[in-house]
């Protein structure tokens, strides 16, 4: 009896050492995607702070409402950054998630497998094309369409970057639509076609409803897609030293082209106020996607409750 209770001893601690080994390592890998969040919100915040303290602090409320960016006379307004920021990626939305979530519908419950097996690596192929390469799309075929409508003459604008996003968002939004839509349970479109309503109106009035969470879940990550873009966006939007812009093809300057542009060669108080331009993005982008996430909560709930 000694003998078997030893053996099971024995046996257990074998099992016991791997298990506590791979929760080390879980638990580790978990760390360290939170500790490098953390570091990062560190080290952006205490360099884009350090401007607008001390002696020769700079004012914050010039730098937050100020509509030129003009280094060399020390003049930093971001206000005209933001706005563009918001418009473009507001553009790219309003764009691409109608665009994306009819691709979606159409994948997943329309379009016969041939025609899927067609569309689906076109669309990831999409995705895993370079930012640069986009940018020398919109540079070579976007900007010279825009020219030929544009009253001002220029392609470089507004419109140029909400098409260049709008084409780059889309794979996201249309990969995790298409998968939202098929983990609908066929109990959804076999209850709808009960009731007598045809497959349009099935899919518009059961299934998309019934898949909105992760709709909306692709929406954030097509809105911080956006937001974060940089090397296109460079390319294309004009980079106006400043100025709000007045209509779709006015000239913008984003917050991650500004700080991408300048933070090789800058310095000093020039390359503070770099970094307090990545701390409004980061609060920017922070505040944007709580936001969505809270509405995507309820939305969610809401959805379970009924």
């Amino acid at each position: 009896m000694e003998k078997n209770a030893l053996n099971k001893n024995n046996k257990n601690m074998k099992h016991e050492i791997p298990e506590r080994l791979f929760h080390g390592l879980f638990l580790l890998s978990a760390l360290v995607s939170v500790l490098s969040v953390i570091a990062i919100i560190i080290f952006v915040f205490s360099k884009g702070l350090k401007p607008f303290f001390g002696e020769d602090a700079y004012s914050f409320l010039p730098f937050i409402t100020g509509l030129k960016w003009d280094p060399t006379n020390e003049i930093f307004g971001v206000l005209y950054m933001i706005v563009g920021s918001i418009l473009a990626t507001l553009g790219a939305i309003v764009l691409g998630v109608p665009i994306g979530l009819l691709t979606a519908v159409f994948i997943a419950e329309i379009a016969p497998k041939k025609v899927v097996a067609f569309l689906k690596p076109a669309i990831e192929l999409l995705a895993g094309i370079p930012s640069v390469i986009y940018g020398a799309f919109g540079l070579g075929v976007i900007v010279p369409m825009i020219m030929k409508i544009s009253p001002t003459g220029q392609g470089q604008s507004l419109l140029a970057v909400i098409c260049v996003l709008t084409i780059m968002i889309l794979p996201t939004i249309i990969t995790l639509s298409e998968s939202s839509i098929r983990a609908v349970p066929k109990s959804y479109r076999e209850a709808s076609y009960g009731l007598g309503a045809s497959k349009t109106q099935t899919i518009f009035s059961s299934v998309v409803p019934a898949a909105k969470s992760g709709v909306l879940t692709a929406t954030v990550l097509g809105i911080g897609r956006a937001i974060g873009e940089t090397m296109a966006v460079m390319m294309i939007a004009g980079n106006n030293i400043g100025g709000i812009p007045t209509s779709i093809f006015s000239k913008v300057r984003p917050l991650t082209t500004n700080i991408a542009m300048e933070m090789s060669y800058a310095s000093g108080r020039h390359q503070d106020m770099l970094f307090a331009t990545g701390v409004i993005l980061f609060l920017f982008i922070m505040v944007i996607n709580i936001t969505l996430i809270r509405i995507t909560g309820r939305m969610g709930s809401q959805g379970s409750k009924s």
